[in-house]
């Protein structure tokens, strides 16, 4: 079981920037080819990325490329396959085709450099209307799509959304692309950017937002944010207590014939003893990762 909780975007042009990020306590850091990158430096900051993912790190490493339909996409992933490459995160998908394309430029990429077939990630990014509205067939995309992303910045752009501290108006997106997911098999999606820094409450606020839609963790723009992401998506220690209790009071009704029973005045039967399991899962994975580090 993966835990993707936190995933921290770093400046693929600022070195000092990337080596930092790639010591922290995030889940994945993602080398940024996009946004944070000037037009005049994407190309040369190919070869920026490429050196820091055979470098020495704690985390995951996935690299946002630029997106589909620029002169820079084709480019960008010819540079950074390879060798100490987690995955890609594609930005601004709004067909499946799209990720149909990338997927095979991947697969030959794989081949040519003596990679394992399907071992690099594909993250898609829903971050337009267009895209949002067939997010239920990009989510049936290749295999090598393990989990869906959602960008918020760019959706309220294109949507022309007030993007608010409370973000109510972000409500239908998240329930979309967790529904898509979910339908299509895929793990819990990724959750948008929160764009107010040393506002850490407000991302607690909107941390927890997503994961009651069924989000497993968020993008962060900075490592203070690390660390009450991570607390969000992790279950609690009472979390744990609680699902350990539900699992054996049912394990032991379960010996007896029984399959709903009671537990401190909560009615316990199948639907919620699995969910209880999940958190045992998730917990144990999480412990599994902090192991490796």
């Amino acid at each position: 079981m993966s835990v993707l909780r936190s995933l921290l975007f770093a400046p693929g042009n600022h070195s000092r920037k990337v080596e930092k990020a790639l010591t922290l306590d995030a889940d994945a850091v993602i080398l940024d080819l996009e946004d944070a990158v000037a037009v005049s430096e994407k190309i040369v900051t190919r070869e920026v990325v490429a050196q820091a993912l055979i470098g020495p790190r704690r985390s995951k490493a996935y690299v946002r490329v630029n997106a589909y339909d620029t002169p820079y996409c084709f480019g960008d992933i010819q540079a950074v396959v390879g060798h100490g490459l987690d995955g890609i995160v594609l930005p601004k998908v709004e067909t499946p085709d799209q990720l149909s394309t990338i997927d095979w430029l991947i697969t030959q990429l794989e081949h040519d450099r003596g990679l394992d077939a399907g071992m690099i990630d594909l993250i898609p990014i829903i971050e337009t209307g267009k895209g949002l509205a067939v997010v239920e067939n990009i989510a049936h995309a290749p295999q090598r799509v393990r989990r869906l992303s959602f960008g918020a910045g760019d959706f309220s752009l294109d949507m022309n959304i007030r993007w608010t501290m409370e973000e109510h108006e972000l409500d239908y997106a998240r329930a979309k692309i967790a529904t898509a997911s979910r339908a299509a098999r895929l793990e819990s999606p990724l959750d948008t950017v929160f764009i107010h820094l040393g506002m850490l409450e407000g991302l607690r606020s909107s941390s927890e937002r997503a994961r009651n839609f069924g989000f497993q963790g968020k993008l962060c723009i900075h490592p203070e944010q690390i660390e009450p992401v991570n607390q969000v998506f992790s279950p609690s220690s009472e979390e744990i207590k609680q699902a350990q209790k539900y699992v054996d009071a049912f394990k032991a009704a379960e010996a007896s014939g029984s399959a709903s029973i009671q537990v401190e005045g909560y009615f316990i039967d199948y639907p919620i003893v699995e969910k209880a399991q999940r958190t045992l899962d998730v917990a144990k994975a999480i412990e599994q990762s902090r192991r490796r580090v």
